[in-house]
């Protein structure tokens, strides 16, 4: 009885000990990539991974910081706290050394942090799931785990290499799309993020986090978060234009919507504030050609439009109003 007792004793007492050492940590078996512009200083980490939402575990980052990604199974933690030891003045490797000494779970961990000044730090514990690697250098970082082959690590770090003429977020998902065309995530593909910083912390923190981009749920989320940035970049014109609008500047404001257009000419919200912005520049032919193109697709346009004069954003006389409404 008592050699059952101790035999019960000591099972239990492994089972603690395997439990603890195993992490019940979200899985996130994905590659990713953390890297900085060394032209503009932005920082940004891109991700995919067959799992439902990987953007809401795997990337963190702060302006004027650095980034992270923490993977396999994933310790959150290791996202704020890494960017902490950061600001502490840790190197990324001392920050990373501080986070693995305190974690039972660093064999199951892979986790690559970054700092602002484009110093990495990787580290692909011995128990993340085959194949598992990473490879880094200056400004980068590329890691990956449970991958279908050996090749995406090298066929991830050779596009970093290759596609230094584009801006870093064209550039992160240009890695992303090697990965998987070299063979990705031996259970498929589900979700992906992207996610860039600036370089530099300012006093407007809102506005530190230049592009957040999350594919949750997708059969291709590569193909999906390389068209939402895309559709980023042409609202980007769009904001530019309304700068311009606002400095009176009506050559570069009709310059940066046309952009936007050509990005997306199908996009009838892009049509509608360019003609808008035309009426207002007392160019009331062509934004009315333009306007009635669109309220033929919707009418709710033209309601829009009569509610513009209220709040100022069309000043045009009731004369060309009604020409704009199409209700001369």
């Amino acid at each position: 009885m008592k050699s059952l007792i101790l035999m019960l004793a000591v099972i239990s007492s492994f089972m603690s000990v395997a439990q603890s050492i195993k992490p019940n940590d979200p899985l996130a078996h994905t590659y990713s990539i953390v890297a900085r512009d060394a032209k503009t200083g932005q920082m940004a980490v891109a991700v995919q991974s067959h799992w439902f939402s990987v953007g809401t575990a795997v990337p963190w980052g702060e302006a004027g910081v650095g980034v992270v990604a923490t993977q396999s199974f994933v310790n959150k933690s290791f996202g704020i706290r890494g960017l902490d030891l950061l600001k502490q003045g840790k190197t990324p490797q001392q920050a990373l050394d501080i986070l693995l000494a305190e974690d039972d779970g660093r064999e199951f961990r892979q986790v690559a942090i970054l700092d602002k000044a484009g110093r990495v730090a990787t580290h692909t514990g011995k128990s993340c799931i085959d194949y598992a690697g990473h490879a880094n250098g200056e400004n980068f970082s590329v890691q990956a785990n449970m991958m279908l082959n050996d090749e995406v690590v090298p066929a991830m770090e050779k596009a970093w290499n290759e596609f230094d003429g584009l801006p870093l977020a064209e550039r992160m998902i240009a890695v992303l799309r090697a990965a998987e065309n070299t063979g990705g995530d031996i259970r498929g593909k589900q979700s992906a993020a992207l996610v860039v910083f600036a370089a530099e912390a300012t006093t407007e923190p809102w506005n530190d986090k230049l592009i957040d981009l999350r594919v949750d749920d997708s059969d291709n989320p590569i193909k999906e978060i390389d068209r939402l940035l895309k559709v980023y970049r042409a609202y980007d014109y769009m904001n530019q234009g309304d700068l311009y609008v606002e400095k009176n500047d009506m050559k570069r404001a009709m310059e940066a919507y046309n952009a936007a257009m050509r990005m997306f000419p199908k996009n009838l919200e892009m049509q509608y504030w360019t003609a808008v912005t035309l009426a207002n520049d007392k160019q009331i032919e062509k934004a009315s050609e333009m306007l009635q193109g669109i309220y033929a697709q919707d009418k709710n346009w033209r309601e829009l439009t009569r509610r513009l004069p209220k709040v100022g954003l069309l000043n045009v006389s009731e004369e060309n109003l009604m020409l704009l409404l199409g209700e001369e």
